[in-house]
């Protein structure tokens, strides 16, 4: 296995160290077929903009932080005495040119990233709920920018996989990196279409935002069993609608001004599923109603936001009709 990851390191620079160091033999299947899929993710002719984040990140400076703390509300890498104020504007400048940033919020030697949503509210509802993370192996699946990896690393995670088809989002995450260092974190370009299939690598896997995204829910938590060891748990955070066992909202067209919003079921119908697919012991452990606390635009996401996908009138419906959008997490063990 270290040879392995020494050879993926020679021959990709970018590549995160992480897996150098920490990869498990259960991980096996991942770290074989990463170079092809870095590879292809990282592309300069499959996305117009990479060349210039790669610029914004070549000329972030170089200061070390004089603390990480990742177990807040704003993970904070170092603190504003750790630099002079014009390496700090230096730095705020850059980082905005890595806009929009969809998840945060973050504190980067004093400069306060405040992104759309403020994801640390959604940590606060399932971290009184989940297993401890101490000492796990963790996947977040559709991780953004790697806000909730950070936390999971702040909550004593062994080594969090985080994964993201959007590029920008892996870069945002890369540029945090920069200023933390060497951490138990590493989030790649993938999609969980690109994860190998059947490897039980992980005690903990994190659905969150994701299924509502999927043509096929049921494929979407099939995956995510393949990847969970015996006995691991997946916390699943998803779009509901309110009704019993049976409801599904299909959208007809767009909701919330989303396209690829496919299937809105009812918390029942989704703990159906969920037993429906092999999972045990299911539980919701919460659902909320999202807020314009939570998600709005911000001077680091300045295109639309939630107010602008709710009707004026009436903002227990989006602008399509339909009901404002409810999140639930569910949490089930694999068997």
């Amino acid at each position: 296995m270290e040879r392995l990851c020494g050879a993926i390191m020679a021959a990709m620079p970018d590549y995160p160290t992480l897996l150098e160091t920490q990869a498990q033999t259960a991980l096996y299947p991942l770290v074989e077929a990463l170079p092809g899929l870095w590879a292809r993710a990282f592309d300069p002719a499959a996305h117009g903009d990479l060349g210039r984040w790669q610029a914004v990140l070549a000329e972030l400076p170089a200061v070390v932080a004089s603390r990480v703390v990742l177990d807040a509300d704003a993970p904070a890498i170092g603190a504003p005495g750790d630099c002079p104020a014009d390496i700090r504007a230096s730095i705020d400048g850059l980082l905005r040119k890595l806009h929009p940033w969809r998840k945060g919020p973050y504190l980067v030697h004093g400069v306060h990233i405040d992104s759309e949503w403020r994801s640390d509210l959604k940590w606060r509802r399932l971290a009184g709920h989940i297993e401890p993370l101490r000492g796990k192996t963790v996947l977040d699946v559709g991780c953004g920018n790697g806000y909730h990896c950070w936390r999971m690393a702040g909550a004593g995670a062994r080594l969090v996989v985080g994964i993201d088809p959007t590029l920008l989002s892996v870069v945002q995450f890369q540029a945090i990196e920069h200023f933390a260092g060497a951490s138990p974190v590493c989030v790649l370009p993938l999609g969980i279409e690109d994860m190998p299939r059947n490897m039980p690598a992980f005690d903990t896997v994190f659905s969150m935002g994701v299924l509502y995204h999927r043509r096929s829910p049921i494929d979407h938590l099939l995956e995510l069993r393949g990847l969970l060891r015996a006995g691991g748990e997946l916390v699943l955070e998803t779009l509901v609608v309110e009704g019993g066992d049976g409801q599904v909202l299909v959208p007809e067209g767009r909701y919330a001004r989303m396209r690829n919003v496919w299937f809105i079921p009812s918390s029942a119908t989704l703990a159906g599923w969920l037993r429906r697919c092999g999972y045990r012991d299911v539980r919701l452990v919460d659902v909320s109603p999202t807020t314009a606390q939570e998600q709005r635009a911000t001077d680091w996401m300045r295109f639309q936001s939630l107010a602008d996908c709710l009707d004026p009138a009436d903002p227990g419906l989006t602008v399509e009709g339909l009901p404002s959008p409810r999140r639930a997490i569910l949490l089930a063990k694999n068997p």
